[in-house]
């Protein structure tokens, strides 16, 4: 990791902190380092659940626009998972939560939006503010937003680049929890705990049928899940593991996962 991106594991957690002054922006590099902490959090069977945030006023401010004017372009090769890492990063089977700790504009609210839950510090504002500077969040904000909101709140963030609180995300349910600003680690925390307790087949095939079954119909989701095209809600299903949670819970104690 660059000095740019820590991590640390703890307990089956991964937590990712983002920490370049002044704003977390987001340059090739530090997209770069990003990626290769996910990475991390994929290839460690030992880790479970990821926590991603940052250090200061900011989540992050997004793309580093110093770096546009020493060069970098708009439609640079941020690398493996798109912008900070995890925008195109469609394989990550591990949940990965968002604890953001300060503005998230930008790219900012668009990594955050990657992310698979949210919880916010009842301080925090969010913003795609792109189209004040002549441009559209294509890293994510422009697809998913409108995905995660009512079209029509989607749409004006979108046009008018206005800031959304922390209560109003709540109130859409874009975020999952909103807390003071001195819990938000221990709250991000508490929820990574209660994911990293369950069998890491079963978290891997929950993101995989979440993402190949968005936007189908009903019976068409029924179709892809029993397609047998699945691998990873395949594995789960022929696992120790599928076996082992109803053998834990007859016999009243806590399940083994295997993994496997």
């Amino acid at each position: 990791m660059t000095e740019a991106v820590r991590t640390t594991a703890k307990d089956g957690v991964l937590t990712i902190t983002l920490d370049r002054p002044k704003a977390n922006a987001i340059n090739v590099a530090t997209s770069r380092a990003l990626y290769a902490a996910f990475q991390q959090l994929q290839d460690d069977p030992a880790l479970r659940v990821a926590i991603i945030t940052g250090t200061g006023r900011f989540f992050s401010a997004g793309w580093d626009l110093g770096a546009a004017t020493e060069g970098e372009a708009i439609d640079a090769d941020h690398g493996p998972g798109g912008f900070a890492g995890l925008t195109e990063y469609f394989s990550l089977d591990k949940p990965v939560i968002a604890a953001v700790n300060g503005l998230a504009f930008g790219g900012g609210f668009e990594l955050a939006l990657a992310a698979d839950l949210i919880i916010a510090a009842d301080h925090v504002e969010f913003a795609l503010p792109e189209v004040k500077l002549g441009m559209i969040p294509d890293s994510g904000g422009v697809l998913r937003l409108p995905r995660r909101l009512p079209r029509a709140i989607a749409t004006e963030l979108l046009l008018t680049g206005r800031r959304m609180s922390a209560q109003e995300a709540a109130r859409w349910g874009l975020v999952n929890q909103v807390v003071p600003a001195e819990t938000l680690m221990a709250a991000a925390q508490e929820l990574a705990a209660s994911i990293v307790h369950n069998a890491p087949l079963a978290l891997a095939a929950v993101k995989q049928v979440l993402r190949e079954t968005e936007g189908q119909t009903l019976a068409q989701a029924y179709q892809t899940l029993r397609s047998g095209t699945l691998s990873s809600y395949q594995a789960m299903l022929s696992s120790d593991d599928a076996q082992e949670g109803p053998r834990a819970f007859g016999e009243k104690r806590p399940p083994r996962w295997s993994g496997s």
